[in-house]
């Protein structure tokens, strides 16, 4: 039974993959970074226990666990769990950046390098970094998560290079809109480090993000889909036998990557402007 280790299982894309893998007969380690989160899985069939990227002993704990109910192998990893805090960057403090990029890069890679002798011992492995569209192009009130994930992207394409030949295969996945909790998990980060009242662009505020940002009854994004998409493109990537480097996942991130290809810079702003 292959073994595959998931980070942010509570709920959305996550929680998808858990339950995917887990029908598919891999041994999946769910994670969350809440006990009563992991317990809900234990009781839906899963194995899950915590795993907090901004606690680096919390991290290490993780991987221990799951190698010591393996034997000592994990054959995969899917770098999952991560935030959001909106605002315009000039209206971003400092601790606030730091602490985005604890959670969404430093734990991510932390994990990486916790979980990569095992998988050099056995000979082989695959790990997935859970990206965006938001990876590779820019959005308004994005710019903490935006940087997250640009900083993902270039760590991974290294690590890429890097680990070539070892036969441990370390992928992107870019999902795009897909269903999940995240803008609604991103309400007290905002709410915490977002002084928009004071802000220059209060208006702006007012009349964009807020109404976005706290919006109960939404309906879906155009082009939205659910996690399961997100899904079936990890399938092929811990199953086939030559996975790809990179997977998009939704209509605008296959169009967004094509834009970013050949149009002007100028021109993908006004796109993106409009968003």
């Amino acid at each position: 039974m292959k073994s595959l280790l998931i980070t942010g299982c509570s709920s959305g894309i996550g929680y998808d993959a858990a339950h995917t893998f887990h029908n598919r007969g891999w041994r999946v380690f769910a994670t969350c970074r809440k006990e009563e989160d992991c317990a809900r899985l234990r009781e839906e069939g899963l194995e899950s226990f915590q795993l907090d990227y901004a606690d680096e002993q919390s991290v290490k704990e993780a991987v221990a666990e799951a190698l010591n109910r393996t034997g000592g192998t994990l054959d995969a990893l899917f770098n999952n769990g991560a935030y959001g805090c909106p605002g315009l960057v000039e209206d971003l403090p400092r601790q606030a950046l730091r602490e985005i990029f604890e959670v969404n890069v430093f734990g991510q890679f932390d994990l990486i390098r916790q979980v990569l002798p095992a998988m050099r011992e056995q000979g082989h492995g695959r790990i997935v970094n859970n990206s965006s569209v938001l990876g590779f192009c820019a959005l308004r009130f994005r710019g903490s998560y935006n940087a997250t994930k640009f900083a993902m992207e270039g760590l991974t394409d290294t690590m890429r290079l890097e680990l070539h030949g070892q036969n441990i295969h370390l992928m992107l996945i870019e999902p795009g809109p897909v269903t999940s909790d995240i803008r609604k998990n991103s309400i007290p980060h905002f709410e915490k480090w977002i002084d928009w009242k004071n802000s220059a662009s209060r208006a702006v505020y007012e009349q964009i993000a807020m109404p976005r940002l706290y919006n109960e009854k939404r309906t879906k994004d155009r082009y939205e889909l659910p996690a399961s998409a997100v899904s079936a493109k990890l399938v092929h990537a811990f199953e086939a036998k030559r996975p790809a480097a990179r997977y998009f996942v939704t209509t605008p991130t296959y169009l967004m990557n094509i834009f970013k290809r050949f149009l002007p810079t100028r021109a993908v702003d006004a796109i993106v402007r409009k968003i």
